[in-house]
Order: structure tokens, then C-alpha cells, then sequence
């Protein structure tokens, strides 16, 4: 067989095998065959790089001096010294749960209190927390009735209430930022993303951020709050475009946990939306 056929044929056979990722290069000037994997093609660097002082508490931002351009070694060492002073050593875990449904159709914060089902579910959230046998630090709960009812609910079926118990107005549920896709049928005005995006955002740098350098152990922090605010806060966390948060969906007294690690400022999402522990009767998302 000529060449010339030999490269039709080959043509016809790439063309059979459709969407199969495999594909012939062939070089014409120096007579060579080449085989690559067509998704290889498709690679491409990362669009953003991970932001290791996301929480200005990098510690080489925390430092007041920089080496010089040739350091001696004394100077390398008292900066090393310096370095591990400000450097954290311990995992912050943060545990969101997501308050159990309510009467959605009362007209003040005050009416919408959690259904029957509602506590039912925060019941078994605090059940569930309390077979883990997390350790927990500081438990903060949302200034909003159905937030408080379902913390009081959980706390009742703690064993170990050995921690600081909190209420914080700035996780209150809101309207974080404007999504992207749009959604037809939930259009908040621009003023409700003006008001509420900046205490929700002051909510995400109160509550996020490495441990401090001092802390010895890990520390495990419980915030009952919100679907939109809980979101919004794991976009933010993970260093995706936060416009995402309205992309993903959460069930009534469900599990999220986020764990900050020193190094690097590094942010590993373990659960989202976790209701494992619902019977699939008393789920629900609205």
C-alpha cells in the first residue's frame, strides 16, 4: 500500500471512531508518527492560584521585618524564631448546621418558628453531634427564632456542654450576593445584596480564619445559621467565585464541616449538607 493511502486510511479510521479520545498526528516533513490523548489538549493552568493569606494571617505577613537580600546566618535564625512565633499550629473546625424547617408563612421573624418537623429534625442533628463526641468549643447561634430554637434543641441533646454558647446577629439569614445563573423566581432588590452581603461577609472574617498562634489544641466551633448564609460561607471558604453559592442546596438541620489548617491557610470542605441522619420521611429543604 502507497503512503498516500496508507494516510487516507488512517484518516477514515480516526472519522469511525467518533468521540473515542484517541487521535493519529502525522508529520508529513519528517515521515513520523506521532499518537497523543486528545484530553491532554484540554489541560490548562489553574484560572486562580490558592490565596495563602486569605485571612491576613499568613505568617510571613504577620512579620514586622524581612530578610535581607543575603542573609547571614544569625539573621536567617532570628527570623526562623520569628516565623514560628506567629505560625499556627492547630486545625479550626468549623460545623455549620442548617436550622430545622419552620412556618414560613408568618410575616416577622418572631412567627417563624420551627414546625413539628423542624424539631424533630434538629433533635436528631444534636443526637448525631453528640455520638460523634466532637469536642466542641464554642457553640454560635443565629439571632433569628428558628436558628435559636434549633441551637436549644441540639444543646438539650449534648451530653458535654463544657463550652462557650454564643448568639451573632452577623449570620443571620440574607441575601449574601447577587448569584450567577440568575434564578427567575427569587429576585431580592439590589439594596437587600447592599445591607445584607456586608454583615454577612463581617460574619465569614469573624468566624473564619487559621487558629491563632497560642492555640495548642484543635478548636471545633458549631454555628447553627442559615442555608444561604452556610453557602455563601463554603464558597468563600474554598476560594470559588462566591457567586456559585445560590448553585448548590441544603437540607433542614443538616451537617457542614470546614477545616482550617495552618499551613498554607489550606480549607478542606469534610461534609456539606450532611442529613445522613434524617430518615428520608422528615427530609426536607424548604
Amino acid at each position: 500500500m502507497s503512503w498516500k493511502y496508507f494516510k487516507q486510511a488512517i484518516n477514515v479510521g480516526c472519522y469511525s471512531l467518533g468521540g473515542f479520545s484517541l487521535y493519529y498526528l502525522i508529520s508529513n516533513e519528517n515521515n513520523k508518527k506521532f499518537v497523543q490523548n486528545s484530553w491532554i489538549s484540554d489541560l490548562k493552568p489553574p484560572s486562580t492560584k490558592w490565596d495563602k493569606n486569605w485571612d491576613h494571617r499568613d505568617p510571613s505577613a504577620l512579620l514586622k521585618s524581612s530578610l535581607p537580600e543575603n542573609p547571614t546566618p544569625d539573621q536567617q535564625n532570628k527570623h526562623n524564631e520569628e516565623l514560628e512565633k506567629v505560625t499556627a499550629k492547630a486545625v479550626r473546625h468549623i460545623i455549620l448546621i442548617r436550622h430545622g424547617q419552620y412556618n414560613t408563612h408568618a410575616l416577622t421573624d418572631k412567627g417563624r418558628i420551627l414546625t413539628e418537623l423542624g424539631r424533630e429534625q434538629a433533635k436528631m442533628s444534636g443526637l448525631r453531634l453528640n455520638e460523634l463526641k466532637i469536642p466542641i468549643t464554642n457553640f454560635v447561634m443565629s439571632t433569628m427564632t428558628r436558628a435559636q430554637e434549633t441551637g436549644n434543641i441540639i444543646l438539650n441533646q449534648l451530653d458535654n456542654k463544657k463550652f462557650i454558647i454564643e448568639n451573632c446577629s452577623l449570620i443571620e439569614e440574607g441575601a449574601p450576593i447577587p448569584p450567577e445563573p440568575k434564578v427567575g423566581h427569587w429576585k431580592p432588590q439590589n439594596w437587600q445584596f447592599f445591607v445584607d452581603g456586608s454583615r454577612i461577609e463581617a460574619g465569614f472574617r469573624k468566624h473564619f480564619h487559621r487558629a491563632a498562634p497560642d492555640q495548642k489544641e484543635d478548636s471545633y466551633t458549631v454555628l447553627v445559621c442559615h442555608a444561604n448564609v452556610i453557602r455563601y460561607y463554603v464558597c468563600r471558604a474554598l476560594q470559588v467565585p462566591p457567586e456559585a453559592w445560590l448553585r448548590m442546596s441544603l437540607h433542614h438541620a443538616s451537617i457542614t464541616w470546614l477545616s482550617i489548617y495552618p499551613e498554607n491557610g489550606r480549607v478542606i470542605l469534610k461534609l456539606f449538607g450532611d442529613c445522613g441522619h434524617i430518615p428520608k420521611k422528615s427530609l426536607s429543604t424548604a
